[in-house]
């Protein structure tokens, strides 16, 4: 059971009226969202912007499928793990070139079927081939992170352990929306960079009241 009278819809309108809407994710196109879900991997979004930037001239998935691993290698070094990164960029195109690099066409396909053939893509893992779902396709999914499970167990939620669980914690808590999905899971990253850091801002959250970390310290 949870130990909070909050719904997570409840959490949503608070963090939603303090912070406004994120407007997420950053990128000009669907396919830069796509390698951005791609290079955040273990790194900051900081880093993955100078890799987007080196990356600014090439950025069709047609030019990057066909560059070479060393070029691509280097570009996208300021990202980190860049050698395995390039090859998981590969391994992306490499079935996205099977879709006609068409974001239409993947946005004609059931999510599940989308989803299951991401995450057969090796190096495609669930939080990034969700975000590439929910950001560049516009499919409503929820992508959840080490950031959901910190802040709502320290609310008071009961988290399950494995991804698919959490988030269907969240799919069977809330509307199926693209717009909601999407700004909850970028408002639960700008509430944990600001607030519920590893070492928590409790004094000074406004979610204080209604978090059991915080009373019970």
């Amino acid at each position: 059971m949870n130990n909070t009278e909050l719904t997570l819809m409840e959490i949503y309108d608070k963090l939603f009226n303090y912070y406004g809407p994120q407007n997420w994710w950053p990128g000009d196109t669907d396919f830069e969202i796509m390698l951005g879900a791609i290079l955040t991997q273990n790194t900051s979004w900081e880093n993955v912007e100078k890799a987007i930037l080196n990356l600014k001239p090439y950025l069709d998935p047609y030019s990057i499928s066909k560059m070479d691993e060393n070029i691509l290698s280097v570009l996208i070094k300021p990202s980190g793990f860049f050698n395995v990164k390039t090859k998981r960029i590969k391994n992306f195109l490499g079935w996205y070139e099977q879709k006609g690099f068409s974001v239409n066409v993947l946005r004609e396909m059931k999510t599940q079927d989308l989803r299951d053939e991401l995450l057969s893509v090796n190096g495609i893992g669930r939080e990034t081939a969700d975000s590439i779902i929910l950001y560049a396709v516009d499919k409503p999914i929820f992508v959840v992170d080490a950031y959901t499970k910190r802040l709502f167990e320290r609310i008071g939620f009961e988290i399950p352990k494995d991804y698919d669980s959490i988030q269907e914690l969240f799919h069977s808590s809330l509307e199926t929306n693209t717009y909601l999905f999407n700004e909850y899971h970028a408002l639960i990253v700008i509430h944990c960079k600001t607030f519920c850091k590893s070492i928590g801002r409790c004094e000074n959250c406004f979610l204080n009241n209604c978090c059991n970390f915080y009373k019970n310290k």
